[in-house]
């Protein structure tokens, strides 16, 4: 059974940050924007060429990542890549703290976490936004005439995660108190037993969970962005998350054509995944060890976009999300939006890809 996804468990992450900047393990620091870097580098000519990423075995974290290195994007940008996958999303944070992952996929929650630490890092492209896969899924036996039948029903859900910000959003939206709801911590797969058996009414997790519930008789009753609620059916707004390519500040300062390299590598490989689905599912499969089915209805609760668009801006600025994040303790304070999103790399690749107001 597959480790924690990137956004979930982020209290751990902060007590690792928190060890780690403690004891000296200091993060790499950079004061200089790109535009000022003394790299030398050649007519755009990559900084370095030989370099590791590190994402997670995840659809909605290193989908990009993975295609861009299967097709060959990365070395038609002169870029010779090591793509480092790891099980479990939170154990990126203490690797970006620690200075062993300069170049990393994971989420913008995780980078407003890393800057409250104090880590100087920088969000240099979104990837895709993934509320859709954070969901909640009914019983076989579960029966709604309306939200508020909610009420007093138990969902299994793992402590912090992120999902609880739909599940309150929901509740503000149709009338739920959510608080009456009984919540049960369990990890995913425990959940997934517990739902199976009918010892729980819901579950509330993330993918690849989601669709396993439903595929051994469960219904989906609402996500992120998703919702097939008796008295609300259809788009709606209860989260916004999303995936991201960050760099280490120092790593920024040295390495601008290196990161563009990057960029449009990964641009090429969004494109692929929105016009050729079906190969892509087909290529992703067996790296993220699951059938072509599954990755399909995974893939298909995403929306890969790299744009700046008003959805991660005010996913990523807005007080209800630093305001969730420092209800559970994973943030002390609200850092600014420009202490961990640097666009100017992306702005000179794709232009058209800065959709939104950037905060001043």
């Amino acid at each position: 059974m597959r480790k924690r996804t990137a956004w979930m468990a982020v209290p751990v992450l902060s007590l690792a940050l928190t060890a780690l900047i403690g004891c000296g393990s200091q993060p790499q620091t950079g004061t200089s924007s790109p535009a000022t870097s003394q790299g030398g580098a050649e007519a755009g000519k990559p900084e370095t060429t030989k370099l590791t990423l590190v994402g997670v075995r995840d659809a909605q974290i290193s989908s990009q990542q993975i295609l861009a290195d299967k097709l060959g994007y990365f070395k038609e940008e002169g870029l010779d890549v090591t793509n480092q996958l790891i099980e479990s999303g939170p154990d990126i944070g203490p690797m970006v703290a620690g200075g062993s992952a300069p170049v990393s996929f994971q989420t913008n929650y995780m980078d407003i976490i890393l800057s409250s630490s104090g880590v100087k890092v920088k969000v240099v492209a979104p990837l895709a936004q993934i509320a859709g896969t954070q969901a909640v899924v009914g019983g076989a036996n579960l029966k709604l005439t309306s939200a508020k039948d909610l009420e007093g029903k138990t969902v299994g859900i793992p402590s912090g995660a992120d999902v609880m910000m739909a599940i309150q959003n929901m509740g503000k939206e149709l009338g739920v108190d959510t608080s009456k709801i009984k919540y049960v911590n369990l990890a995913p797969s425990d959940a997934l037993t517990a739902l199976q058996k009918g010892e729980i009414d819901a579950m509330a997790c993330w993918e690849p969970f989601i669709t396993k519930a439903i595929e051994s008789g469960g219904h989906f009753l609402f996500s992120g962005t998703k919702s097939a609620l008796p008295d609300k059916k259809g788009d709606v707004k209860w989260m916004s998350v999303h995936t991201t390519l960050q760099v280490t500040d120092d790593f920024l300062q040295k390495n601008p054509n290196t990161i563009k390299a990057l960029l449009r590598a990964l641009k090429k490989a969004t494109d692929y995944i929105n016009t050729h689905r079906d190969e892509a599912i087909r290529i992703l499969a067996p790296e993220l060890h699951l059938s072509e089915a599954e990755l399909r209805e995974i893939m298909n609760r995403n929306v890969y976009s790299m744009e700046v668009n008003d959805s991660y801006i005010n996913g990523s600025n807005g007080d209800g999300v630093k305001d969730y994040l420092m209800s559970v303790g994973n943030i002390k304070s609200k850092p600014d939006f420009k202490s961990y999103n640097d666009f100017s790399l992306l702005k000179e690749v794709a232009p058209e890809l800065i959709k939104g107001n950037l905060p001043q």
